[in-house]
């Protein structure tokens, strides 16, 4: 691609990147997808049809009222977190080298300041990935391909309400920044080939959907060849972000507005 990174590492950086590779994945999405496809085993193993069972996405994490907030908001933070570590590291670890912008080519690094700018293609990307997603979920439940997807057990309080948008963002956050913006600018320093970059972002988001059932792992496949495709044009990570923000949101709060629609 003409926006690619364009100088070669040492290969002292290079060896850092793929220790870095190992560690963070280590600690987020890549034990996640471990133990989600472990999960996915574990419901086809079961006497009952994986359309028959069910998971939820937003479940209690206390039994004390006045506690469960507080256990959503470290769960969300957490999720925060992982998507700062991600920027700290794209900025002081081994920083991108970027390509010189010609006309009409942006820089060759990630962009991580937001704008305004990213909202629109955010909010076409949420619709362009939604809707099918929504048919394709409804399909797969009936093809006994997915369990039953609850997308909260939380209450139709404002205070749960505001914990499910909280936890939406969250999510965008830490899988576009980690799994697209920090994951495809590494594999690239690395040289890795276009082809085996938007296999590997794509398949690790798959991965960890798995626990949901099998249609889980093939629609985020879907969602991260889409995804990809559009950091590797525009090198914008943001868009991505208030997309994924939008559809789980949408997901989340709908589902309770619907008063227990099975939802994404």
């Amino acid at each position: 691609m003409s926006t690619d990174l364009q100088q070669t590492l040492p290969a002292s950086d290079r060896r850092a990147l793929r220790w870095e590779i190992v560690l963070v994945l280590a600690v987020t999405f890549g034990t996640a997808g471990v133990r989600a496809a472990l999960r996915l085993l574990e419901a086809a193993t079961a006497t009952e049809d994986l359309k028959d069972q069910s998971t939820t996405l937003n479940g209690r994490q206390s039994t004390l009222a006045w506690l469960d907030p507080l256990f959503q908001l470290i769960s969300s933070g957490v999720l925060v977190a992982w998507g700062g570590l991600a920027v700290f590291l794209l900025l002081r670890h081994v920083p991108p080298r970027l390509a010189a912008a010609g006309p009409g080519r942006p820089a060759a690094g990630p962009v991580l300041r937001p704008t305004r700018r990213d909202i629109l293609p955010g909010v076409g990307l949420a619709a362009l990935i939604g809707l099918p997603g929504l048919a394709f979920y409804v399909a797969a439940v009936q093809l006994n391909l997915s369990k039953q997807v609850m997308a909260s057990g939380l209450d139709t309080s404002v205070g749960d309400l505001v914990l499910l948008v909280v936890n939406a963002w969250a999510n965008g956050v830490a899988e576009e920044l980690i799994v697209v913006a920090w994951l495809v600018t590494r594999l690239r320093q690395l040289e890795v080939p276009w082809v085996w970059v938007f296999v590997g972002s794509s398949v690790l988001r798959g991965s960890y959907h798995l626990y949901q059932g099998y249609s889980a792992g093939l629609g985020n496949i879907v969602m991260g060849l889409v995804f990809v495709w559009f950091f590797s044009r525009t090198r914008r990570v943001w868009p991505l972000v208030i997309a994924h923000g939008v559809i789980d949101t949408v997901a989340f709060v709908g589902y309770q507005a619907l008063g227990g629609v099975p939802g994404l």
